[in-house]
């Protein structure tokens, strides 16, 4: 079995929108010495698989942030209704095969894991997207609307997303399953670049709708989704409160170093 060739570029955007309802200006927070979304996308950079790194803002105090550290983010409209949207508009304009959407308020997203969710669309002709998840180790987290669940079918492609726990445990005999069912979506997308464009162009699908999960458009409109599983947590910044989280995880010297 010969192992598939790497696409001829492949490209990582940080979307780094500056309004935020519950922090305002997160992305550009100062963390360990520099803003937070620097954090991200030198993270992106150190992925194996990934040619260039780049930073996609509608905010003239990211530029100002960055400069600093010698980054030039992307300029782009500032009327996008989601990451997707900033990227596809960045992305029309550059030659790539694949691209992935690197949050960027994930300042400690492993690169192992950017890897792993590039892998699919590499190895696999039929797939135009794929995302990563992990499995839930907090039963508070079953029932949380936040913590987005996914089920796969037997070869690892996405068949639904939803804020409710799925899949239901019908029967009390079952319910020891419960430790080995329930898998939250990790919010790390890579597409092919042509697909992006079509994707962003696509209106929204009932079941978007419904659960405000815009990955739901792919399966709607009859796409393939794969889904890695990994063994990462995914640490978002949202609030304050998250930003201490990382800080002390970023800031607290290595034991053994």
């Amino acid at each position: 079995m010969t192992t598939p060739e790497k696409p001829s570029r492949i490209l990582a955007v940080v979307p780094a929108r500056y309004a935020s309802t519950r922090f305002p200006g997160k992305i550009i927070a100062p963390l360990a010495g520099k803003p937070l979304v620097l954090h991200t996308y030198e993270r992106a950079r150190e992925a194996a698989l990934v040619d260039e790194a780049l930073i996609a803002t509608d905010a003239q105090e990211v530029v100002d942030a960055l400069a600093p550290f010698g980054v030039a983010p992307v300029m782009t409209r500032a009327d996008h209704a989601s990451g997707t949207d900033r990227i596809a508009e960045v992305v029309a304009g550059i030659d790539a095969d694949i691209v992935v959407n690197v949050q960027g308020d994930e300042p400690v997203i492993d690169p192992a894991v950017i890897d792993a969710t590039i892998r699919p669309l590499i190895e696999q002709p039929d797939v135009v997207m794929s995302t990563a998840r992990c499995l839930i180790t907090r039963p508070e987290d079953i029932n949380n609307p936040n913590a987005v669940k996914v089920v796969c079918d037997a070869r690892g492609h996405a068949l639904y997303f939803s804020r409710s726990p799925i899949p239901y445990i019908r029967d009390a005999a079952d319910q020891a399953a419960a430790a080995t069912c329930y898998w939250v979506h990790i919010g790390l997308y890579a597409y092919r670049r042509d697909f992006l464009i079509e994707y962003a162009r696509m209106p929204q699908t009932p079941l978007e709708k419904l659960e405000k999960l815009e990955q739901l458009r792919v399966l709607e409109n009859g796409y393939k989704l794969a889904v890695v599983d990994t063994e990462y947590e995914s640490i978002g910044v949202d609030t304050p409160a998250d930003l201490e989280r990382v800080r002390a995880l970023i800031e607290t010297p290595r034991k053994g170093n």
